[in-house]
């Protein structure tokens, strides 16, 4: 199977599973579950659960046990994006190419719903373990997930982020906010996928070198995107980091510079998974797929 054939048959699958995970009940407050699908079910790239399945499968062939967990990123990845896009963070409009949450919503129901995926998330990963045949790797892929989510990775992030030039003075700064608001996520993705397949510690070691080296990768290409795409390829509003005023990699580094950045980190990411032979092909093009998003 080619690389675009093998990511459509996990994108469809991962889509098969989060539309049935949010039943929409006839019950006073119906309107949360309907908000909650209106920003899950609105497509995306499905990157985090897509990473996890790829992980798992340098290990396992068939993912299909650990979907659960795969889809579980994809909630909390989508509650984060419900949030960001809230006035009091970064007050966007619109979300892959639709109305924000909370523009369709309200505030109040917005956030409200961002808490209903995150629980959810949780809700089923622990539904998922309960089942899994190894139910310590299936704890510790969820612990890993858990802390990835909160104060010492995304959550943390964001308010590094939201302190903008108090905090962020250098390139170091930056790349270490990026590390926990973006890139932790990814990263557990990945580990996560890695400890549920059953890696050993230096398969772990070397797939947390391609996890922090993709996760920068990564959101250099979104800091370029921000300035180069458009609000129909993006699917968001382009140039709110300049109208807001926000510290991205394009404040200390050219366009050129910051895109030859990324495809480096993107080669060296790559390189260190030649331990993992032929298995790693399809996690390697997708990362390669990733510094090659339409400007």
């Amino acid at each position: 199977m080619n690389f675009n054939s093998w990511l459509k048959n996990k994108i469809n699958n991962i889509e098969d599973f989060i539309r049935n995970i949010i039943g929409e009940e006839n019950n006073p407050q119906g309107v949360i579950y309907e908000a909650m699908n209106y920003s899950l079910l609105s497509g995306g790239k499905r990157l985090r659960p897509v990473l996890l399945l790829a992980s798992y499968e340098l290990f396992k062939d068939n993912s299909t046990d650990v979907m659960p967990f795969a889809c579980s990123m994809e909630m909390i990845h989508t509650y984060s994006l419900i949030h960001d896009d809230l006035p009091a963070m970064d007050n966007d409009d619109y979300r892959r190419g639709k109305l924000s949450n909370h523009k369709k919503y309200g505030e109040a129901i917005a956030i409200l719903a961002g808490d209903g995926l995150l629980n959810k998330a949780f809700e089923t990963g622990i539904k998922a373990c309960l089942s899994y045949d190894d139910k310590s790797r299936g704890l510790e892929a969820l612990n890993i997930i858990a802390k990835a989510s909160g104060v010492d990775g995304m959550i943390g992030g964001q308010v590094v982020d939201m302190s903008g030039h108090e905090k962020i003075k250098t390139l170091e700064n930056l790349k270490y906010m990026y590390s926990l608001k973006t890139g932790a996520i990814i990263k557990s993705s990945i580990i996560a996928g890695a400890i549920l397949g059953g890696a050993d510690e230096a398969q772990l070691e070397s797939l947390e070198i391609f996890a922090d080296k993709i996760g920068l990768a990564f959101q250099i290409e979104d800091d370029i995107l921000d300035v180069t795409s458009t609000l129909e390829k993006l699917g968001k509003k382009t140039g709110s980091d300049i109208a807001n005023d926000k510290i991205t990699y394009l404040s200390f580094v050219s366009i050129e510079e910051a895109q030859s950045q990324a495809e480096q980190l993107t080669k060296e990411a790559t390189g260190v998974l030649s331990i993992f032979g032929d298995k790693a092909k399809y996690l390697i093009e997708l990362a390669e797929s990733l510094t090659k998003r339409d400007h």
